[in-house]
């Protein structure tokens, strides 16, 4: 037997609590619960505590890397039901610092179930915590905000207050650089090859590339630094700039290389690829209170006057006020108005360029906006037939 597996049985189905840190409460906010999944290597897990309001999707959501280095709460009552399989993982392994749960069924019940969720949990290496109150943490998050948060043994409550002392605050890491790939890779498109798109990965889900590669797209994955100079090397189409975990403001890489190509080649930009071209174009950006996270959102496509249902996951937002005159707002959040989609105005000659803070893939949530896909495909065919013309 390994010494990991000697860990984890000392760790799954003990008590356990979830702490949450508090400027008023010395020794933290606490919720009491049962241990599950993995046992972490330093016996406690850490991250930013957020709540996901999906009802399904849990695989799709545990394996995203924007989720890197946050607790994840489930606002659903009812989290495993379908097990999990090989084919839903949005990246190689689990992202989420730690998964936390009101109630987690022992037997999936699903015809593509491969394991159950604390097989799943246990092989990726993440811990959880369930039979927590996850509508009073979920209330609790949202009047005061998302903080750092700490999962441990019952037993080890009395070492929180020391422990956040050690742990990083949320922000001071760029997390981009944690979960962007070491080396660049190539994916073929779905039958024939019409454009070729160069990604930024700055924590890219499978499923964004697999909706660019069925709409006939080869896409060259480049790590989070690449240089403009090295991506216009290889002669692209476009540009797509993925999503991530983290402070945007932490990116400047990321912000000086989309600088240098807003303008040479079509950009389409989803989530922490929508926060960069923001800052490329001269905008801020801020951090929401708890964040937009689940497949239930509400946008309103300003150009169409059309509402879409979609998919979330974020924890910052582009400051509107702050937006240049050359740039416009294209997509409006209806909960808290703030803003979901940019797009580079058309000046004359320059190559368009625009963005959404929600995740059109729609894995999990909601198909409303696959259709920026497509948007992204025509500008390509436009700023095509304009060289060619010019």
């Amino acid at each position: 037997m390994t010494n990991r597996s000697v860990e984890t049985n000392a760790w799954r189905g003990q008590p356990g609590v979830l702490v949450l840190e508090s400027a008023d409460q010395p020794d933290g906010i606490v919720f009491e619960g049962t241990l599950f999944g993995s046992a972490p290597k330093e016996g406690f897990a850490w991250g930013e505590a957020v709540f996901n309001t999906s009802l399904t999707g849990y695989q799709e959501i545990l394996s995203d890397p924007s989720y890197h280095r946050q607790l994840v709460c489930m606002t659903a009552s009812h989290i495993g039901n379908t097990g999990a399989n090989r084919t839903d993982n949005e990246s190689e392994l689990p992202q989420a610092a730690g998964l936390i749960l009101r109630h987690a069924p022992g037997t999936p019940s699903n015809w593509r179930s491969e394991s159950s969720l604390d097989e799943y949990l246990e092989k990726g290496f993440v811990p959880g915590i369930h039979s927590v109150d996850t509508r009073a943490l979920t209330r609790l998050l949202r009047n005061c905000g998302t903080v750092r948060s700490l999962i441990l043994p019952t037993s080890e409550r009395s070492k929180a207050k020391e422990l956040f002392r050690k742990i990083p605050g949320i922000g001071e890491k760029d997390l981009i650089l944690e979960v962007t790939t070491h080396q660049t890779y190539v994916v073929p498109a779905q039958g024939p090859k019409r454009y070729q798109v160069v990604a930024l990965d700055f924590g890219i889900k499978r499923n964004l590339i697999q909706e660019l590669t069925r709409i006939g797209c080869e896409v060259r994955v480049f790590p989070a630094q690449t240089s403009a100079s090295e991506l216009l090397s290889s002669h692209p189409d476009g540009v797509f700039l993925s999503n991530g975990p983290g402070d945007p403001d932490r990116a400047t890489y990321a912000v000086e290389t989309v600088k240098q190509l807003v303008g040479k080649l079509p950009i389409f930009g989803v989530c922490m690829g929508h926060q960069v071209l923001g800052l490329a174009l001269g905008a801020k950006t801020y951090k929401l209170k708890f964040g937009h996270r689940g497949g239930n959102q509400p946008v309103c496509d300003l150009r169409s006057g059309l509402l879409e249902i979609s998919s979330h996951n974020h924890g910052y937002a582009v400051d509107e006020s702050s937006l240049p005159s050359h740039v416009e707002v294209t997509h409006r959040n209806l909960n808290d108005a703030c803003v979901e989609g940019l797009r580079l105005k058309n000046t004359g000659g320059d190559a368009p360029a625009f963005s959404v803070q929600y995740h059109p893939e729609a894995a999990p949530g909601p198909h409303d906006s696959k259709g920026l896909f497509v948007e992204f495909v025509q500008s390509m065919e436009q700023w095509r037939q304009t060289k060619k013309v010019t």
